[in-house]
């Protein structure tokens, strides 16, 4: 029987209101891959028995930011079949196997409507002798209180299997370095199914493959004379209630702030801990300077717990702290401590390491000197001493973070103050206020250094990380006490290196 139309009743109303979902585009995306991994699933047994046999799903993505922004998804998977047509169009109709990756009824109309107000789904059915397309256009289906959608029919060989989405006049083209991170997302969440070959997942015309993190082995840092091991160990543990974990759990050779942290499954996807978003509770890992944060990584598969609608978190339902509790007496187990070994172990670099990052740092300063340092230098040095005495106050503005601490020196005590400023109209890189010798009514002598995070130096040199601030900070520090105590042994115009270096910090190394 033919397909003339597909009834999109009941749910109509909620199509409109699908493109403000809490999604990511790596996550949006993922949801066309689900649906084609598990038609592939469902059908593999079909789909190798054909000649020739169908060999792996390929999965391709086409992502046109530019112009007429457009992203196509098409699969080899078993197409959408006649019967299961109009519930894979109709809102909120869940599947007849949710055990799968396609669980809700939801991914694929919700991550097109995020997507974009005008799509279409061509698919041909494997062993069915016709193609089919249904279009949506969101905003006339709302206005309309259209109910039926027309289904267009063409001929098409038996054999024929595929599935097209096109999403058109994208609410969010993906542009710059958002298709890279969506490569890089899409690589970890189907990660599984790259490894074991069951897929090729291929966008803009990039075949992603995911690169094993290379596992450190080494003596236990205690005993650095002992056996090397290799600090990985293999995880299971049950929670009661249905709800188990299994994996493994490593520390990385090398050791990276963006790419350790765990990475939780469901089904073989997964679902929390992509790229540079791995899973790092400070209940395991503990500050994000540590070197547990950035060494200990796994991969963790959950069963029995549920996930969000956009397959982005887990929902932990108060499980989470009895999981970490469990994990972290896996993790630091006398047999293996991950943990322990995570922040005592230091790499010894090479020599050979050592030089070339030397070689590369000498050789991008002195570029960037020679493009940018002589008309700055001319204008550093054409400026007036600097002999006023420093400011007793700092203005109070965009301030992000600060610490005191107390101390007594030369019989006087001093009270000295820490800052970082985030404030765009703060032009200095450190500015320095002192309030002077005390009175000798009890007031400590207050001295405020205070570094700027919106400096251009800071911008391209720090980033948000701690472990990128505070070497600049502690710098920043030394330049200003050093200034103060120059000035205490008579120097006057001790001022004019730090307002020095703030302009060619500024006019000349900020720059690339």
């Amino acid at each position: 029987m033919a397909v003339s139309a597909v009834n999109i009743r009941p749910g109509v109303s909620i199509l409109s209101v699908l493109r403000h979902l809490n999604y990511r585009p790596w996550f949006a995306l993922a949801e066309f891959v689900d649906n084609a991994v598990q038609s592939y699933l469902s059908n593999e047994e079909r789909l190798q028995s054909l000649t020739p046999p169908a060999g792996p799903l390929i999965v391709r993505i086409d992502i046109e930011a530019v112009g007429a922004s457009r992203i196509t998804i098409r699969d080899n998977a078993g197409g959408i079949d006649e019967a299961s047509y109009e519930r894979a169009f109709r809102p909120a109709a869940i599947p007849s196997d949710s055990s799968g990756l396609s669980e809700f009824g939801m991914g694929m109309k919700s991550a097109a409507c995020w997507f974009s107000p005008r799509w279409h789904v061509r698919t041909s059915a494997l062993g069915e002798a016709v193609e089919r397309t249904v279009r949506f256009d969101i905003d006339r289906i709302v206005k309309d209180d259209i109910s039926e959608l027309v289904v267009e029919e063409r001929p098409a060989a038996p054999e024929t299997h595929f599935t097209e989405v096109v999403l058109d006049e994208l609410h969010r083209p993906p542009i710059g370095r958002t298709v890279g991170k969506i490569k890089e997302h899409l690589t970890d969440i189907f990660r599984v199914f790259l490894r074991r070959g069951v897929m090729q997942l291929i966008v803009n015309g990039e075949s992603l493959a995911y690169v094993e993190p290379r596992v450190l082995v080494a003596p236990h840092f205690r005993t650095p004379d002992a056996q090397p091991l290799r600090w990985r160990k293999d995880i299971k543990f049950d929670l009661g209630q249905g709800l188990s974990v299994e994996g493994f759990a490593a520390i990385r050779e090398t050791a990276s702030v963006s790419s350790a942290g765990f990475a939780l499954f469901r089904r073989a996807r997964l679902i929390q801990g992509s790229a540079d978003e791995g899973y790092r509770p400070e209940h395991i890992f503990g500050k994000p300077n540590s070197y547990g944060y950035q060494r200990l990584f796994g991969e963790l598969h959950l069963r029995g717990f549920e996930v969000a609608q956009t397959k982005d978190g887990i929902r932990w339902d108060e499980n989470e702290q009895p999981f970490l509790e469990l994990l972290l007496e896996h993790l630091d187990s006398d047999d293996m401590p991950l943990i322990r070994q995570a922040n005592g172990y230091r790499a010894r670099v090479s020599r050979v390491a050592i030089q070339n990052a030397a070689r590369q740092a000498v050789d991008q300063t002195a570029q960037t000197l020679e493009r940018t340092l002589e008309p700055v230098l001319e204008a550093v040095a054409d400026k007036a001493p600097e002999s006023e005495p420093l400011p007793e106050q700092l203005p109070e503005q965009g301030k992000l973070a600060e610490r005191a601490l107390d101390i007594r020196f030369r019989d006087v005590n001093w009270r000295i103050v820490v800052e970082l400023n985030d404030d765009p109209g703060v032009g200095e890189w450190l500015a320095v206020g002192d309030t002077g010798r005390p009175t000798g009514d009890g007031t400590p002598r207050l001295l405020r250094l205070r570094l700027s995070l919106a400096h251009p130096f800071m911008v391209r040199f720090s980033g948000a990380d701690s472990s990128g601030i505070e070497p600049l900070l502690r710098a920043a520090a030394a330049i200003g006490l050093a200034e103060v105590l120059a000035r205490e042994a008579g120097i006057g115009q001790a001022g004019t290196i730090r307002r020095n270096v703030n302009d060619l910090l500024r006019d000349s190394l900020s720059q690339p």
